[in-house]
């Protein structure tokens, strides 16, 4: 049964704590094209929240970056609208029984927009890269660990032998990570982890022009002819080219959308959702993503979230709903769990079950001997605040985290007396602290579409993300398990235990929300849609301009 809930921070007070948050939110307009028919020509100017940190899909690590990766690059397989694995350059794949050899037929005539064939040995090129020490050290640590070899068997055909079962390989073979790069960039880009215009990839637009901190340009790719079935056309794109504009502050956005100066942007906030709705030249659209729930994760190998009732009291010290209705005015989605509503293997026992009771708060902290407070009203214990250190990487913060950070700020400060620091910093800086340890709580939400590829990013001892620093060998257990378990139902059985054991046993985590993403755009836009399964904006393939 959920616990009762003590309000500890008002949504009355939050409000009036997060000035400049006015507004009210409204319905989405339905998902119906206004354009009139597909035709071709033109093009468009999309207005986007954050400037990818790089082009290299092999090292995609935004979600807000996936709508950019998708317009050069291609990956092997693909999800349909109803989330089943699809062939895209390969046109099928076959498992032995034991789950230890997957064979991949490729796609005849594609090239790379250098003129590079597509082929099996292109493919090896790409995983051999993928696994070369220095890389992409998280995807060969983590997405690729129980790969083996990769044979080619002939120019169409290629294998990858496992030195265990894993069924997230063919995730990975739809994801980012796994699209592939002309080897000739692979061997000759001037910066290969950067990308850019020197990467060149088999998807229905090139990149031709990049001016970092303003824009992006991509030019059509006239011979493009592979698009993945979850397309609505087949053919080169529609339009001649796009241009993304890098447009951080969401009212800038909307004025450039309002104006006319934009005909798409993203990231829309609840605050200012009526200014579209109620333009009868615009339309917003909305859809969850997949993958991980955004969520405060606790660095358990520092004090205080060393000690388990700190980690619970944190969470009780949270009104959730109360942050998040002031904040997103009612538009968010409450997450109960690391993986996001969602998704198929999320567990609803979890819901109402935690979280929101000052009461318990304040009594586990009195047990973990914090109990006295000091003048401003926090606690210490042996001479010490009870502090912890947020650090948000800026190119990582959307749908406006940086003030759901001060809402939660002031809600554990009340209730609990727990000083919650947050630090809004480049990559570079937030990277050091990471790596030197030097942070107690880090922010995290990702939009894969099998959870149990964040999962393993996150939870694993050995994941390239582990920043709760966690080592529990029954987590690591099922997440190998989860990993080699081919039957839905077992999966999810699996996966289930984990979402008990990280979440409720183990408290590593304050989950937030189901983050979603929202589009308005021009009524004269046509082909707008979401990415199936991953949640997140599609590349601009099926994008076409209407009368």
């Amino acid at each position: 049964m959920p616990a009762p809930h003590l309000r500890t921070l008002t949504a009355v007070a939050l409000v009036a704590l997060l000035a400049g948050v006015t507004g009210c939110s409204t319905d989405a307009a339905p998902a119906s094209d206004a354009a009139s028919q597909p035709r071709s020509g033109g093009t468009l100017t999309w207005a986007i929240e954050t400037e990818p940190i790089t082009l290299n899909p092999h090292l995609y690590a935004q979600a807000k970056a996936r709508l950019l990766v998708w317009n050069t690059f291609e990956s092997l397989l693909s999800y349909d609208q109803q989330g089943k694995l699809v062939p895209w350059l390969a046109t099928g794949w076959q498992t032995t029984p034991d789950g230890r050899s997957y064979t991949v037929t490729l796609r005849d005539k594609v090239t790379f927009s250098d003129g590079t064939p597509f082929d099996a040995t292109a493919v090896k090129a790409n995983i051999d890269k993928l696994r070369e020490p220095g890389y992409a050290p998280a995807v060969a640590a983590v997405q690729l660990r129980n790969l083996d070899t990769v044979e080619v068997v002939d120019a169409r055909t290629v294998r990858l032998t496992l030195t265990n079962p894993d069924v997230l390989i063919l995730d990975f073979l739809a994801s980012p990570q796994g699209a592939q790069v002309s080897p000739k960039s692979l061997r000759e880009a001037k910066n290969l982890k950067a990308g850019g215009v020197d990467l060149a990839g088999t998807g229905p637009f090139v990149l031709d022009r990049y001016v970092p901190g303003q824009e992006l340009h991509y030019k059509r790719n006239p011979g493009y002819d592979w698009a993945p079935p979850s397309a609505t056309h087949t053919g080169p794109a529609y339009l001649d080219g796009i241009t993304y504009r890098f447009l951080k502050e969401s009212a800038v956005r909307i004025g450039a959308l309002t104006s006319g100066q934009v005909q798409l942007i993203e990231g829309v906030p609840a605050t200012d959702q009526q200014l579209i709705t109620a333009n009868p030249r615009l339309r917003l659209i909305r859809q969850l993503n997949s993958g991980s729930a955004y969520s405060y994760y606790f660095n358990t190998s520092r004090t205080p979230f060393d000690d388990l009732r700190v980690r619970r009291a944190f969470r009780e010290a949270v009104d959730v709903d109360t942050v998040l209705k002031a904040v997103y005015r009612d538009t968010a989605v409450r997450a109960w769990s690391v993986i996001s509503p969602s998704s198929p293997l999320y567990d609803k026992r979890l819901d109402g079950s935690y979280g929101g009771n000052a009461i318990t708060a304040n009594a586990l902290l009195d047990q973990a001997g914090w109990t006295r407070r000091d003048a401003d009203g926090y606690r210490v214990k042996d001479g010490r605040r009870l502090t912890v250190r947020l650090v948000q990487a800026a190119p990582f913060v959307r749908d406006r985290r940086d003030v759901l950070a001060q809402a939660i700020q002031a809600a554990v400060k009340q209730s609990a007396g727990i000083d919650l620091k947050i630090s809004l910093v480049d990559q570079g800086t937030a990277q050091e602290a990471f790596d030197t340890n030097q942070y107690e709580v880090f922010d995290n939400s990702r939009a894969d579409t099998d959870a149990g590829a964040a999962l393993n990013l996150l939870l694993h001892s050995q994941g390239g993300i582990n920043r709760t620093r966690v080592n529990d060998p029954r987590i690591d257990q099922l997440l190998d398990t989860g990993q080699a378990t081919a039957d839905p139902a077992g999966r999810a059985s699996i996966y289930a235990d984990l979402q008990q054991r990280v979440v409720v046993d183990q408290a590593l985590l304050l989950p937030l929300y189901a983050p979603a993403d929202q589009i308005a755009a021009s009524t004269t836009v046509g082909g707008v849609r979401f990415e199936p399964t991953a949640g997140v904006p599609a590349s601009a393939y099926d994008l076409w301009i209407g009368n």
